[in-house]
């Protein structure tokens, strides 16, 4: 059999590239998109990025500016009236490296990495190293929920509020947002009542920003990692070896 005999016909390759393309086309969201459509038109040029992950979520990122009013529109226009959660993420990859490759855990002084690496946003993008974020659910149409993303400045370089709160349109949210200035530092403005949920009152610092170091590792290593016990299978099987041992003695 000759080499062209076992070669794919030229006239067979278009259509091999048609059925890839066809496998490799992004599902479709009808309702999601239809969805975007008509937030898009509420918001013009406030909505700055978006995303959608075919059945399961819509991703939306707002201007600062308009963080406010973005939710009072999906409530009071689009339907969106149940509130779910508030909170907020640092992007920065830490300073210290990865929980279980700090140095602490190898027993010797918590160092910063020289390169801790780029940051890298979530679904619907990002500009600044810190976010906050909601998620809004339409109970009417089968749970259907909305994630909305605003980019704020780093606290500790910007002298004033970061957002307006959120609670004279959804008051559920007034908890969300202490946690959110206790563990990160951003600020809302118009809260009445920014004081501290979990710790102590003279305390100093954010705790999950990426670059606040956890003393305690300075210290002690974390007992997590340090002092591992075995499972319960795994004890019984180091018995029955010490047994067999103890066994094999006996017959020497």
């Amino acid at each position: 059999m000759s080499s062209a005999d076992t070669e794919t016909p030229e006239s067979d390759a278009p259509a091999d590239d048609a059925a890839t393309t066809e496998e490799e086309a992004p599902p479709s969201d009808e309702l999601r998109e239809g969805l975007l459509a008509e937030i898009s038109g509420f918001l013009g040029d406030a909505l700055v990025e978006s995303h959608i992950v075919p059945g399961r979520q819509l991703y939306l990122r707002v201007t600062a500016e308009s963080w406010k009013e973005t939710h009072r529109v999906l409530r009071d226009e689009v339907g969106f009236k149940f509130f779910e959660f508030l909170s907020a993420i640092d992007w920065m990859p830490s300073p210290y490296g990865k929980s279980e490759d700090a140095t602490a855990d190898a027993g010797v002084p918590v160092t910063k990495v020289e390169d801790p690496g780029d940051m890298e946003q979530g679904f619907g993008g990002g500009e600044t190293r810190f976010q906050v974020f909601t998620r809004l659910v339409d109970i009417t149409r089968g749970d259907l929920g909305v994630i909305i993303k605003v980019d704020v400045q780093d606290p500790a370089e910007f002298d004033g509020a970061d957002l307006e709160t959120l609670i004279s349109i959804f008051p559920g949210a007034n908890w969300h947002e202490r946690e959110i200035h206790e563990m990160f530092g951003i600020r809302f403005a118009g809260h009445p009542y920014l004081e501290k949920l979990y710790l102590p009152t003279g305390f100093e610092g954010n705790p999950l920003r990426k670059d606040f170091p956890l003393l305690a590792r300075h210290v002690k290593p974390w007992p997590g990692i340090v002092d591992v016990e075995p499972m319960p299978d795994e004890a019984d099987e180091s018995g029955d070896d010490e047994s067999s041992d103890a066994e094999g003695g006996d017959d020497s």
